[in-house]
């Protein structure tokens, strides 16, 4: 079966500023995928009715409020980088629950980030942090839910879509696929 991945869906402002960056400096020809904030990157999918149950257990009740602090820089790459307390003990209980099922990369310390540019040139990543890092002035964010996606093999098809409060159920989400 083909892998999942567990992304947090981003307010629509959010998700729009992240995507509109994406989209203008990614590599064209590489960029299969909109923005996204992942939380998994490879869960499997044989578990597929198990994951989205014990996403539907843990969903907090209400929207999470995210930092945006500063800009990350990927090597070849940049990243807007976030925080918050209560992803990351969301992400944290899930790590938990889902351990045995833990890929090395999902093992790793948890370090939330939106990539608006990679697999690029270091120079063209360098140049792009430094334009972005002089207007940079911090922000907040929301998380306002859960989406899980089938990987297959370069595009993303979202599988479900778990909305962190009842009214947020009928807000638009990233498409419905990545790719």
């Amino acid at each position: 079966m083909d892998p999942l991945i567990l992304t947090l869906r981003l307010d629509a402002r959010s998700f729009a500023f992240f995507d509109d960056l994406r989209r203008e400096h990614f590599p064209a020809r590489l960029n299969h995928l909109s923005a996204h904030l992942t939380l998994f990157h490879h869960l499997p999918g044989e578990a597929r009715e198990r994951i989205e149950a014990d996403l539907r257990a843990l969903a907090p009740a209400l929207p999470l409020s995210l930092r945006v602090t500063g800009l990350r820089s990927l090597g070849r790459g940049v990243a807007f980088e976030l925080m918050s307390s209560e992803l990351s003990a969301l992400r944290a209980g899930l790590a938990r629950r889902w351990s045995p099922w833990l890929t090395p990369q999902d093992r790793q310390g948890f370090r939330p980030h939106v990539t608006v540019q990679n697999k690029t040139t270091t120079e063209a990543a360098r140049a792009l942090r430094a334009e972005l890092t002089a207007r940079f002035a911090p922000f907040t964010a929301r998380g306002e839910g859960l989406l899980l996606w089938r990987y297959l093999g370069g595009p993303w098809e979202r599988v479900v879509d778990i909305p962190f409060a009842p009214g947020l159920a009928g807000l638009e989400p990233p498409s419905e696929s990545f790719g």
